[in-house]
């Protein structure tokens, strides 16, 4: 087996071997396994509703397949699972503040993946890659992820609505709060000394401490309860092919369209940013470009069809693949490991679900255990304004814009629709346009009809 992997993968070659690559495959899967946990917590959610069983297998069985196709086709020591931000939009835009039902919402999610597989095969994706101003792309992401922080702050506790002036702090000495303080502390500090899986980690000594803290202190409502640890593998069919193209398309298209663009949008930047950032990272760049680059992609694509298909929101590559990189990762036999321990996981349903299942508190779910990881994970996107030129108005008032909206909005929707119109009005007012590519402009004309047929 070790000479048939060492030629298929060219181990010695490249400066690795079986043990590195195992290692990496290790290394890589503690740092984005907190997905496991926050996955089905976020699509089971209310307003959402989808099966958490259904979920958990469609997340495990879609990413494992991702990373075996990303490791056959490109041979990279890229991870892939269901992207954050791709399933707040998914839970909280679509299905919640829009009103879509989840097969609605896995329907455009798999036209999207299809578009992008299609992109990817006929090479369009530097288009449709450099269409999109970066600060607006800059914008979106940290948008996305200050959205993120704010869903774990009232998951936790820590901030509720407020008549008068729409939101408050939270009741800071309940338990619920208090849990989430405690989580959030130990995924800081893990964070900030450098520790790998330092999420994983943070999820699973707040999960510890949950469950003593409900016994020593008797609490009425526990704030975590395991009901076992290895089980057999949760149902898929909740979940798995329940799509509604008849429900999506029977909305108006100026309302399922930009949908779609906005998923594939974000797919295919999320994906370009990972891939040549861990590319970089491993020294696997040549002249400034990735080889294989449109394999890759088309591994990326596929993953989010595949997800659609079982029922999950969008997968992805993720960036803590560097994590598998600095352990020295440096072919797919990485991204193999990975997703054989997405498979694994399967049989520890039982514990992914005590860990990830919510509290009631007055009739509204909480989630500590899972709050803290939100606000790291928003507080780590939210990096992406550094690279917004703030003085230049006709780049940053649209990233600015966007960002802003998203949260008073409580929709990714809306706040990418102020983006893409900003940036059009603001490029052609200010004798820019030619800097700004003409599907910038088409789709400011698209959301400007959506506003006006809403009025």
């Amino acid at each position: 087996m070790s000479g048939f992997l060492e030629r298929r993968f060219r181990l010695r070659e490249r400066g690795t071997s079986v043990g590195i690559e195992v290692l990496a495959g290790l290394t890589t899967f503690a740092t984005l396994s907190y997905i496991l946990f926050v996955q089905p917590a976020v699509l089971s959610s209310p307003g959402c509703g989808m099966d958490p069983g259904g979920v958990l297998f469609a997340t495990c069985v879609a990413s494992a397949l991702a990373c075996f196709l990303m490791a056959w086709w490109a041979d990279y020591p890229i991870a892939l699972a269901p992207g954050m931000g791709h399933n707040f939009l998914f839970a909280f835009t679509l299905c919640g503040a829009m009103g879509w039902s989840w097969r609605q919402a896995l329907a455009a999610n798999l036209i999207a993946g299809v578009a992008f597989l299609g992109l990817a095969r006929f090479g369009l994706r530097e288009r449709v890659m450099n269409a999109l101003p970066q600060g607006l792309a800059h914008g979106i992401a940290a948008g996305i992820g200050l959205l993120i922080a704010f869903i774990g702050l009232q998951w936790g506790g820590l901030v509720r609505a407020q008549p008068a002036t729409l939101v408050q702090l939270g009741e800071l000495s309940s338990p619920v709060a208090l849990h989430t303080l405690g989580g959030l502390a130990i995924a800081v500090v893990l964070l900030a000394r450098g520790v790998r899986g330092a999420l994983l980690f943070a999820i699973v000594a707040s999960a510890l401490g949950g469950w003593l803290a409900s016994r020593v202190f008797a609490l009425a409502t526990p704030l975590v309860e395991f009901n076992g640890v290895v089980g057999p593998p949760p149902d898929p069919r909740g979940t798995a092919f329940q799509l509604d193209f008849a429900g999506l398309f029977a909305r108006p298209w100026t309302e399922w369209l930009p949908i779609v663009a906005i998923f594939l949008c974000l797919v295919l930047f999320d994906t370009i940013g990972t891939l040549v950032g861990v590319a970089g990272k491993a020294g696997l760049m040549v002249d400034g470009k990735l080889p294989r680059a449109e394999r890759a992609l088309a591994a990326d694509a596929a993953g989010t069809t595949l997800g659609a298909l079982l029922g999950t929101s969008t997968v992805t590559s993720y960036v803590e693949s560097a994590a598998g990189v600095t352990a020295g990762g440096r072919t797919g036999l990485t991204a193999i490991v990975v997703g054989v321990l997405f498979l694994c996981a399967l049989v520890f349903a039982p514990l992914i679900h005590s860990i990830g299942a919510g509290v009631d508190v007055d009739g509204a779910l909480r989630y500590p255990v899972i709050a803290p990881v939100l606000i790291v994970v928003g507080f780590l996107m939210v990096a992406e304004l550094r690279h917004v030129r703030w003085d230049d108005p006709v780049e940053s008032f649209p990233a600015f814009l966007c960002t802003v909206v998203m949260q008073l909005s409580l929709s990714i929707t809306e706040g990418v629709a102020f983006g893409f119109l900003a940036s059009s009005i603001l490029s052609l007012a200010t004798g820019r346009a030619r800097e700004t590519s003409p599907i910038v402009h088409a789709f400011a004309l698209l959301f400007a009809a959506r506003y006006v047929w809403l009025v």
